[in-house]
């Protein structure tokens, strides 16, 4: 794999065997548990008889893909994460060196849920995305072991370690590229960026550190999703996504539900405009 993407060409081309873009693909964000949203906009796509042919995660984008890529549907998704929802199920603390929290419990678990451990033996292609924090550039993996590499795109700077892989540190996906459209626009006829973390506006101050912290990375990552934004055919935006807080992994039926209901209204605009 090369910086910014350019290795992923190869890697999907041999999944693909075709160079023209004639396929359905699904560009997932990243947002904590707000991306429990994309749980129930996989079961309205699925509804609606949308099925991807590439799937492209950041972040919590990037456990959703790996899950539905690897054959689960979105209700044994839901399932997995009904039975740890507690916070500290996934994480544990660590002494703040280059990070608060480690996330090796969340590294168990993931393994214990996904039936394969590599990229490339995944049902739909899947490239998941991070930052390169020794470089300073996005990158994408459509190769390798899974778990490693869900965990660099979901490590929060100095909230969680950074990942170390190959000899290069990785963090969060979010901090340069939050919704990964980039990385599979070129494979793709239709794409869909599934957004569950706009800007929220009405933000109220805390005087936290860690809430000082989340708040100005959001800005950060939610920022820079608009040239992806651009780069998508079609746009499931979760905008009330902000009721559920980065970390509440009690809300995650509700954010389902909130999902799909978001999802259904777009998927039958859609319908209603082609009819």
């Amino acid at each position: 794999m090369m910086n910014n993407g350019l290795g992923l060409i190869d890697g999907l081309l041999e999944r693909f065997g075709l160079s023209e873009p004639s396929r359905v693909g699904y560009a997932f964000s990243g947002g904590g548990s707000k991306g429990f949203t994309h749980i129930g906009a996989l079961m309205a796509l699925e509804q609606f008889g949308v099925k991807p042919d590439v799937m492209s995660g950041v972040s919590a984008g990037s456990i959703a893909a790996v899950l539905y890529g690897a054959g689960l549907s979105p209700r044994e998704i839901m399932k997995c994460f009904e039975e740890s929802s507690r916070f500290g199920d996934f994480t544990e603390w660590n002494i703040p060196r280059t990070g608060f929290l480690k996330l090796n419990r969340f590294g168990k678990l993931l393994e214990s849920w996904l039936p394969v451990c590599n990229l490339e033996d995944l049902k739909i292609p899947t490239v998941i995305c991070a930052t390169d924090l020794d470089r300073g550039c996005s990158v994408g993996w459509s190769k390798g072991e899974i778990v490693p590499r869900v965990l660099a795109s979901c490590s929060i700077p100095i909230i969680f370690n950074p990942q170390k892989i190959n000899g290069v540190h990785y963090v969060d996906g979010g901090v340069l590229r939050n919704l990964p459209a980039w990385a599979i626009r070129k494979y793709c006829k239709t794409l869909y960026g599934l957004n569950c973390s706009p800007i929220r506006r009405d933000y109220s101050y805390r005087a936290s550190l860690i809430d000082i912290m989340l708040r100005t990375y959001n800005l950060m990552s939610k920022a820079n999703t608009l040239q992806d934004l651009n780069l998508c055919d079609v746009v499931i935006q979760q905008e009330d996504s902000e009721k559920f807080g980065t970390f509440d992994l009690k809300s995650l039926q509700y954010a389902v539900m909130a999902g799909y209901d978001t999802a259904c209204r777009v998927l039958e605009k859609i319908s209603n405009i082609k009819n």
